[in-house]
Parts: structure tokens; C-alpha cells; sequence
């Protein structure tokens, strides 16, 4: 341990140094300007970096969480501050992101007297964070920084929000800064793994799901290795889509209805069994029988209550995937070639119908058409992040990252206008990476002026803008359910991309799909941050299945 004293500020910093923190996302609020200052005052300081809506912080914090695996640190002034970050830890404690907001709180020799921003916020934060506290003196400061930053990244990860009273914020303690790092979860049940290598051993057609926790648990080398000497066909989401690289034979993301609706049996590992994997029912396509279901988790709350389950298991997502391949490999393997090959087949397929879309010369442009030109152009570390509706959601399909950690997306909380602060983000941890941003029209409105904040930091970023001049995930099943629409129309072909050059950026807008390339390649080559505003096909919904009901 390290011996300090100083303002409490500067402890706060200390503490979140040594849990490996190198950015401070803020906006400027009186109530915390003993962090600033112990920020400017490290040996050697710690960036600070400032933007244009709490939001943003708040959101470039969680984003910070997801990519490095290191907490994220937002600090947001009091009151109006504090709670304008409220949707980016909600975001943060639905998608296990590890991160950590200070908040200004009003002095607490002036509490109960109207000072400004006087606020009880921490039971504000409880239901959507780990632990949210006030920690009441300086002489707390060092502990109760220890604690936020040690439960936001130990399992299950998510978000600790603590305040600390504006006058012990800039009064004096001394004591020692404790070392942080990552924790490990506990070690598997072994019968369990036992149970869940039978399962796998009595399959014909094994699926596995790779979900956001994969990554965030650091187990993506072992999720690889059970995909590939098992050969078990995989489908993945969130921070787990790249483990199995995109192109890879046993990546089963074009042929997922199939898979999962024809499976016998569908592993889920660190991702919970939601809207999205249809509540953990799988199976029943095409006269199958109903799948068994696996469950996987990082820790023991994470496995599902609601689903039911053939086995579940709980721990260190290595030791469980590692641990399911050596049970697995003590009964003797099982061939699924012939599923395998089914299912690439019917991907081959999918990818062939998918091509008249990523070509087509539609006039106005359809989203596909976008990602036709942007998907060859993408290296193999780049960053792409998705911030919006149904054009994020043809994304989702186009777009198969060649490495794990380079897809950002809100997660299951589905909370739009995070993506300024995720680039920001982005760009600060992978200096020398692609940083392509995918925007609906619609959700840039929520962040848009912190285009801003990347002109004056001279973070260079390429924003894609799918605008059909709508709110295209509500426009068309509002008209599907009732015969009309209302509230889902916006200003028709707004140049968002001169917004983004009167705040310092560049950009352009695009009406031909002949032009959509040329633009990307103008975009990735300015070295500023660059808006390629796309008019899109309003009429060109993404195809869905069900609205979540």
C-alpha cells in the first residue's frame, strides 16, 4: 500500500488510479472541483476530458467499462449533474458494464437548510447501480473509493454510484491507497459441469449463444477454444460478437432462426435469457422437439429464474468453459458435422439473398446498401458502435467484427443517445483503430452537440447516418397495429452534416448509393469528425418477428 494525504479530491483521484482509471469524463460543476483539481495535480495528472451534456460523461464512462475492461470514472456535478447521468447507469447495470459516477453532493454542514442542488441522490441511483452511497467525511474517502471501483469490476460488473458532501470534498485526510485490479469469480460447481458435458455428448444439434459477459470475464480465448475442438456452431451478442470472428465456419449468425428454432440443445454463456434469446425458449421449428436450455453465468444472481433450464452453472466463465471441454473430452467427443454443415449452408444462402440489398441502386437509398460499402472498408480492429433503431438493427446483421471488443450497442437496456460518448470513448482507448459511429436521425438528436467535444479534445471519428427522416422502429408497427402513425415523422432530410461543420467537424450528405463508398473513403481519410449523412428508404423497415410483447 501507498501512504497519502491531501484533499479529499486528490484521494479520490489516487484511488482511482491505482484501479487502473486514466480518464475522468466530466462536465464543470462547482460541487466537484477538488476532483478536477487532484486530477490536474497528479503525478502525472490524469485527463480530464469534458463535454457538452452529463449524458455523455455518463455514457463515456460505461462505454470506458465495456472496452477496457477497467472501470470507467464519470464524475457529474450536483444535482441537475447527477441525475442527467441516470440512463447511462441504467444502461450500465442491464449490460454488466463495470464503471463508476462521483457525484457532487451539497455541503453537509449546510444539509436540511436549501443550499443549491440539495439532493438525496444515492436512493435515486439504487435500483439501477450495485451500491450507491453517500461517503460522508474525507477521512472515508480513501476506503469508500476502494469499494466503489472493487464492486463495479468484480462479478457480476456493473455500475457504483457515490456523492461525498461538497465541504469534505475539499478538506483534508491522509491514509493509504489501497492496489485495485480485477477480481476472479468463483470456481465452478463440478457437477454441474459434469451435467452440462452429458448434455453436450447426447446432442445432435448443440448451439451456443456468446453473450456480452464472455468478454467482460476476459474468457473469449476460452469460448474459441470449446466453439472450435468441439465444432459447436455459435451465435453472438453484444461485446461477445467478434470471439468467433466473422466468416469463421462455425459462426451461425446468418442461420439463426434456424439454429436456434431446430436445436436440440443451446448453451447461453454470460448473457441473460431476455427479449432478446426469446426468454430462453428454443426449439419447436419446424415440428423439433423444444431444445434443452444451459444457462452459463458469471455469478450466481445472473443465472435465469425464469426459464427452464436442463443445468445451469455459475463462476469464472473461463474455468466454466474450460472445465465443460475437459468433462466433455473425459466421455469422448461427439461429431456435429452434419449440423454444422446444415447450418453453414443455410448461411451461404442468407448471405446470397443478402447481396441484392448490399448492392442495390434503390432510389432513396436502402440501410443495406450503407453497410455494402462501409463492411469492406473496416479494418480488422476496428471500433463500430450503434446508436440507433432499425439502422443499427441491419448492423446487427451485416456487420460481423473480426475480433472480440469492437461492437458497441446499448445493450438490453436500449437506450439511444449513447453513442457520441461511446466514440469518444472509443477513441481514447484504441488511439489507432477505426472509430466508425452508426447513427439513425433520430438518435442523434439526444447527442449530436458533443460533436463538439470531439473538436476540441481532436478526436477524429467517422459517423454514418442512416437518415430516413423518421422514427422508423415506431413508425412501422405503429402502422402495422393500428392503420396509422403519429409522433414518428422528423423534419425531412435534415443536414445533420452541416451541424456537424459549423461545430468544427466535416461531413456530407448523400442521396446516390453510387456515392456512399467515395464518402467513406473521403470520411476515413479527413482525419476530423465526419458526418456521412445517408437519406435512407423510410418504407425500408427492418424485418422483425414479434414487438417484444
Amino acid at each position: 500500500m501507498t501512504q497519502l494525504e491531501g484533499h479529499a479530491g486528490a484521494l479520490a483521484v489516487a484511488v482511482a488510479r491505482a484501479h487502473g482509471v486514466e480518464t475522468m469524463f466530466t462536465l464543470s460543476g462547482a460541487h466537484v472541483f477538488p476532483l478536477y483539481d487532484g486530477a490536474v495535480q497528479a503525478d502525472p495528472p490524469m485527463r480530464l476530458l469534458d463535454v457538452r451534456h452529463e449524458q455523455t460523461a455518463a455514457f463515456a464512462a460505461e462505454a470506458t467499462g465495456k472496452l477496457t475492461r477497467v472501470p470507467g470514472l464519470a464524475v457529474l456535478t450536483a444535482g441537475p449533474g447527477v441525475t442527467n447521468g441516470v440512463s447511462a447507469v441504467a444502461q450500465a447495470q442491464f449490460a454488466g458494464s463495470p464503471m463508476v459516477v462521483v457525484g457532487g453532493r451539497a455541503p453537509q454542514n449546510r444539509w436540511g437548510t436549501g443550499s443549491l442542488q440539495e439532493l438525496d441522490q444515492p436512493p435515486i441511483f439504487a435500483p439501477v447501480s450495485k451500491l450507491a452511497r453517500t461517503i460522508p467525511t474525507a477521512g472515508d474517502v480513501l476506503g469508500g473509493m476502494h469499494e466503489a471501483f472493487t464492486v463495479a469490476r468484480s462479478s457480476h460488473r456493473g455500475p457504483v454510484f457515490v456523492d461525498v458532501p461538497m465541504d469534505e470534498l475539499f478538506n483534508a485526510s491522509a491514509g493509504e491507497v489501497a492496489p485495485g485490479g480485477p477480481s476472479r469469480g468463483q470456481d465452478p460447481d463440478t457437477d454441474a459441469l459434469d451435467t452440462i458435458a452429458d448434455l453436450l455428448v447426447g446432442a445432435s444439434r448443440p448451439v451456443l449463444v456468446l453473450g456480452t459477459d464472455v468478454w467482460a470475464d476476459g474468457a473469449e480465448e476460452a469460448a474459441l477454444r470449446l466453439v472450435e475442438e468441439l465444432g459447436v456452431p455459435a451465435i453472438t451478442n453484444g461485446m461477445g460478437r467478434g470471439i468467433v470472428p466473422g466468416g469463421h465456419p462455425l459462426l451461425a449468425t446468418k442461420a439463426r432462426g434456424q439454429a436456434l428454432g431446430t436445436a436440440d440443445l443451446v448453451v447461453v454463456v454470460g448473457t441473460p435469457l431476455d427479449f432478446r434469446l426469446g426468454y430462453g425458449v428454443f426449439g419447436g421449428k419446424d415440428g423439433a422437439e423444444p431444445a434443452k436450455v444451459v444457462h452459463v453465468a458469471d455469478s450466481p444472481a445472473q443465472v435465469s429464474g425464469h426459464a427452464t433450464m436442463a443445468a445451469s452453472v455459475a463462476g469464472d466463465l473461463t474455468a466454466c468453459l474450460d472445465g465443460i471441454l475437459a468433462a466433455v473430452d473425459r466421455r469422448g467427443r461427439t461429431s456435429y458435422a452434419g449440423w454444422s454443415t446444415t447450418l453453414q449452408e443455410t448461411a451461404r444462402a442468407a448471405a446470397e439473398r443478402d447481396a441484392a440489398l448490399l448492392t442495390a441502386e434503390a432510389d432513396p437509398v436502402h440501410p443495406a446498401r450503407i453497410y455494402g460499402e462501409l463492411v469492406p472498408r473496416l479494418a480488422d480492429d476496428a471500433v463500430v458502435i450503434g446508436d440507433g433503431g432499425d439502422f443499427v438493427s441491419f448492423a446487427g446483421k451485416f456487420v460481423e467484427p473480426k475480433r472480440p471488443g469492437g461492437w458497441l450497442d446499448p445493450g438490453p437496456y436500449g437506450c439511444l443517445g449513447a453513442g457520441l460518448g461511446a466514440a469518444i470513448a472509443a477513441r481514447l482507448a484504441r488511439p489507432s483503430a477505426q472509430v466508425v459511429l452508426l447513427l439513425g436521425d433520430g438518435a442523434a438528436g439526444f447527442s449530436l452537440l458533443d460533436v463538439d467535444t470531439l473538436v476540441r479534445h481532436g478526436l477524429p471519428v467517422v459517423m454514418v447516418m442512416g437518415n430516413n427522416s423518421a422514427w422508423g422502429l415506431e413508425k412501422g408497427p405503429m402502422q402495422m397495429l393500428y392503420g396509422y402513425d403519429v409522433a414518428a415523422d422528423l423534419a425531412k432530410q435534415t443536414r445533420y452534416d452541416e451541424v456537424v461543420k459549423a461545430l468544427g467537424g466535416a461531413g456530407e450528405t448523400v442521396t446516390d448509393p453510387r456515392q456512399i463508398g467515395p464518402a467513406l473513403d473521403r470520411a476515413f481519410a479527413s482525419g476530423v469528425p465526419y458526418l456521412v449523412n445517408v437519406i435512407t428508404d423510410v418504407d425500408a423497415a427492418y424485418p422483425r418477428n414479434t414487438f417484444g410483447i
